[in-house]
């Protein structure tokens, strides 16, 4: 017999009633039931249960031993009593009679509790991860993880790409988040960096002349921690492409995303049509570059209504230059109290309030009511309300003023809405291309213009798009959103070195400056680059949606803590002093 296991914990049924079998795993829990102990014997595949009398030789044993021991025993499969038969379990119609056992690793006292759905403070769960991983709901998170990413890499060969690895040790790379550098021995004073992406690389390969290129890509950003960001690093599905143009793309990634949902969504619908919905249109009609469209409610410009009407604030606010008036329609919220508990949600959002109007039963027949109706009047009430489709019992709410003061607020609000009226889908996903990004975007304060998203996009109209204005310069970037996250980002890329000098002239980098940084791709494309273009699609934040976390931490086996902390390696730490002198290198003390 094998040392450790004839059997799995989840192999044994009833075939197997009157065998001496071995088995091996960490006792999940302990059940003393007059004399008799019960014991739930858990492994990486299920759980059996074994029992133990007096009768056994191994008594005294099986009886000191705790929660999550390691354990191996020998014992002779028997058939459970009807009333006895556990359904839920795959080994629920046997269980094994001790006759000799083995402690293959005692434990001390736990800092968290395995068995049960007990929460714990993510400090401690991080801090001793690996038993938090031993629960079953991070066991499935991880196994769906290994199983995502296997499925993965099958359907990209299947349609023809082949997988390349890229360097870990590269350049920095303005990426749109801070690297994470690394000092050289070598060279003293320089430094490399961990990629954020395999960006260039990828498009070499493309000059290379390997046509379909992917990869399950590591990538390394310097990032503040969201709850679907990590704030060191993440994987995703790296993809790049030969001659092909943006819906291309599009037709060749579709699939392959869609396929993964369809396989491990556990039932729920998977939208087969995909809108692209350009950058402009998402901030307009949903308040994000990354919409749920489980949710109907599309924003809408009112402002036509509202122009030198009573209410005096939204008619003084529309007679500056770029300013506007937007409706967010909630159909079924036509309370007062809803009303009011909305505006309440906008004033904790950092706004004044949300104006709101609703809709109901009055002595003439429907009625507008609200501090709004009153002051426009029944005739521009009526007007809002043909337009945004409402009727009785459903309401509408207003924000104004400059869109980007108020327009990430009011997606927000739009989210709520959906929410607490019940009319976001949740057993769907829905997916939609955000396209046309803008190229370039200018900062408040200084005014300078910088690239707005990937710098190494082809801009939309070439060289000539390059001699207007650059804020009106729209990029073939696009991003894919999947109920409310960003799950997929790419672009065609910039292959022409003229243009690429150009484009990158206009965010304030000269041609030297360029050459420095990107020489290795600059010098590239002067030899015969061809047309590129492809993109990179999140596995954490995917693992995340079909896994039903709303904390990308959940589905990561070896997370950072929210301070980009490992508690449990003690990372990051302090170097030794010959450390930094092979290095060249001498911290400097902050000074609080």
């Amino acid at each position: 017999m094998h040392a450790f296991r004839s059997h799995t914990c989840a192999e044994l049924t009833k075939a197997h009633v009157g065998d001496t079998v071995r088995l091996s795993g960490w006792v999940h829990r302990i059940r003393d039931h007059g004399g008799v102990l019960f014991i739930d014997l858990r492994d990486h595949y299920g759980i059996t249960q074994v029992l133990c009398d007096p009768d056994s030789p191994v008594f005294k044993e099986v009886e000191a031993v705790r929660s999550e021991w390691c354990i191996r025993i020998d014992g002779e499969v028997k058939a459970r009593h009807t009333d006895l038969i556990n359904p839920k379990l795959p080994t629920g119609e046997i269980e094994v009679f001790i006759r000799d056992m083995e402690v293959l690793g005692a434990s001390e006292e736990l800092p968290l509790i395995v068995f049960g759905d007990q929460d714990y403070p993510e400090e401690t769960r991080l801090r001793y991860r690996y038993l938090d991983l031993r629960r079953e709901a991070m066991q499935e998170n991880m196994k769906l993880r290994s199983d995502v990413v296997a499925s993965i890499r099958r359907r990209m060969w299947d349609i023809g790409f082949r997988e390349f690895q890229t360097p870990i040790i590269t350049a920095s790379s303005p990426e749109g988040a801070r690297d994470f550098l690394v000092p050289s021995r070598l060279h003293p004073g320089k430094f490399y960096a961990l990629p954020q992406a395999p960006q260039q690389f990828k498009q070499l390969i493309m000059v290379s002349g390997f046509d379909k290129y992917f990869q399950i890509a590591p990538c390394f950003r310097d990032e503040d921690p969201r709850a679907d960001r990590s704030p060191t690093d993440f994987y995703q599905l790296d993809m790049e492409m030969s001659f092909v143009e943006q819906q291309d793309i599009f037709d060749t990634i579709q699939p392959v995303i869609e396929g993964i949902f369809e396989e491990f969504g556990g039932g729920h619908t998977v939208d087969k049509h995909w809108p692209q919905i350009s950058y402009a249109d998402a901030a307009r009609w949903y308040g994000t570059d990354k919409p749920d469209l489980r949710n109907p409610i599309k924003m809408q410009d009112v402002s036509e209504h509202f122009r030198g009407s009573g209410f005096a604030i939204f008619a003084k606010l529309l007679e500056q230059e770029g300013t506007e008036i937007r409706a967010i329609p909630a159909p079924g919220g036509g309370s007062r109290k809803f009303c009011d508990r909305m505006n309440a949600y906008a004033q904790k959002e950092g706004l004044p309030g949300m104006g709101y109007i609703f809709w109901r039963d009055g002595e003439n027949g429907l009625e507008a009511a609200g501090p709004l109706a009153k002051n426009i009047g029944p005739e521009r009430t009526e007007a809002i309300r043909q337009r945004l489709k409402l009727g009785k019992g459903d309401a509408a709410f207003f924000l104004g003023g400059k869109p980007s003061s108020f327009e990430a607020a009011a997606g927000r609000a739009r989210n709520v809405i959906g929410e607490e009226l019940d009319l976001t889908d949740k057993n769907r996903f829905a997916f939609a291309w955000i396209v046309d990004f803008p190229m370039y975007e200018k900062d408040d304060e200084t005014g300078a213009i910088d690239f707005s998203h990937n710098p190494f996009s082809m801009p939309q109209g070439g060289m000539d798009a390059l001699d207007g204005d650059p804020l009106q310069v729209l990029g073939y970037q696009y991003d894919l959103a999947c109920n409310g996250y960003e799950l997929v980002s790419g672009a065609i890329r910039n292959h022409r070195p003229e243009i690429m000098f150009k484009a990158f002239e206009l965010a304030g980098y000269g041609a030297d400056e360029v050459r420095k940084r990107f020489g290795g791709m600059v010098n590239a494309f002067q030899y015969g680059a061809p047309p590129h273009g492809g993109c990179a699609a999140g596995i954490d934040r995917i693992v995340m949606l079909l896994a039903d976390e709303m904390n990308i931490r959940e589905v990561i086996m070896f997370p950072m803590n929210q301070r980009a902390e490992d508690l449990m390696m003690s990372a990051p730490s302090d170097p030794t002093s010959d450390q930094l002198m092979e290095l060249g290198l001498r911290v400097i003390p902050r000074e609080d």
